[in-house]
């Protein structure tokens, strides 16, 4: 008995809505088996009549007949009633504060593992949202924002992604992979520097406007910077040189049909050049990541090397 009582304590222990139920439901027995005897009835009716004074509905069909049977109805009224009272309130309660949480974008992280991790909010992101939401990889944001703008398979995480306790609680050792990104430069480096203080190993990738600030973010150990400004400008300037630049960037980046991937090289393409192995490669081999170089073999025909990637064009299976 010692042990049961023992095994259900720590069952209990840290659950007050449990406690407060079990009070109660021990309060229903100990009332209905004391009505049963003391009112001369069977144990089912005590059971019915602590049920039906418990749950405040008194039918009146069934009642106590002598003083200790009030006594005993009494006790059940002056228990049993407020327990199971306070045990739905709790719950109440604890659905509401769930609610909450939602709302705010406190929850539904916690268990996210090997996910993207974004840190920082701004218009770039606001347009990428949608397209990795619909990807097979989980992703979490760490931002400031209102969580009706964020789409529905994004989890949030509300809060200043340059506070320590915001980027500490976010967890960012469990994701895969963090893009860095804000309003300002400043944001970004000071998210990258807690970043890296909490996840040292993840690799990043930061959106920042000025390509000195890449640069810095690079020392930092970032392992992508992306200097927005320059891309931009320099997309514009290739689609006012070529008018269907701009196009064909399009297809291959934001269409649904196909997918730009980065992949490792094979090993029977080292010691080949690239142009030897476009030859033979069944697909569209865009161009080669060399010694931290991308390089599309227009100009330069280089030996593959174990350690390089290749990007492909590749239709969605």
């Amino acid at each position: 008995m010692t042990f049961l009582v023992g095994v259900l304590w720590k069952k209990l222990k840290g659950r007050p809505s449990l406690h407060l139920l079990w009070l109660s439901a021990l309060a229903v027995v100990l009332g209905a088996l004391a009505f049963a005897i003391t009112q001369k009835v069977s144990v089912f009716t005590g059971f019915y009549w602590a049920v039906t004074t418990a749950a405040t509905v008194g039918y009146g069909d069934v009642t106590p007949h002598n003083t200790v049977g009030r006594i005993v109805a009494m006790g059940v009224m002056l228990t049993a009633i407020p327990l199971l009272g306070a045990v739905f309130a709790t719950w109440s309660a604890g659905l509401a504060s769930a609610r909450v949480r939602r709302l705010l974008g406190m929850d539904h992280h916690t268990e996210l593992k090997n996910h993207l991790a974004i840190y920082g909010y701004n218009a770039t992101v606001a347009h990428m949202l949608g397209d990795l939401a619909a990807g097979d990889q989980a992703v979490l944001l760490v931002a400031d924002v209102d969580p009706a703008t964020i789409p529905a398979r994004v989890h949030l995480y509300a809060g200043d992604p340059t506070k320590t306790e915001v980027v500490e609680q976010s967890r960012p050792d469990r994701a895969s992979r963090a893009l860095l990104a804000g309003e300002t430069d400043a944001a970004v480096l000071m998210t990258a520097v807690l970043v890296n203080h909490y996840a040292p190993q993840l690799p990043r990738t930061a959106l920042v406007q000025s390509p000195k600030v890449a640069a810095a973010l690079e020392d930092l150990g970032v392992e992508h910077c992306i200097a927005t400004d320059d891309l931009v400008g320099h997309a514009l300037a290739k689609s006012l040189e070529t008018p269907h630049a701009a196009d064909l960037l399009l297809g291959i980046i934001g269409n649904d049909r196909y997918q730009l991937r980065e992949k490792p090289v094979n090993t029977d393409w080292i010691g080949r050049t690239l142009s030897q192995v476009r030859q033979t490669y069944q697909g569209v081999l865009l161009g080669l990541l060399h010694e931290k170089r991308v390089v599309m073999g227009v100009e330069q025909d280089p030996i593959v090397q174990a350690d390089d990637r290749v990007f492909v064009l590749e239709a969605e299976q």
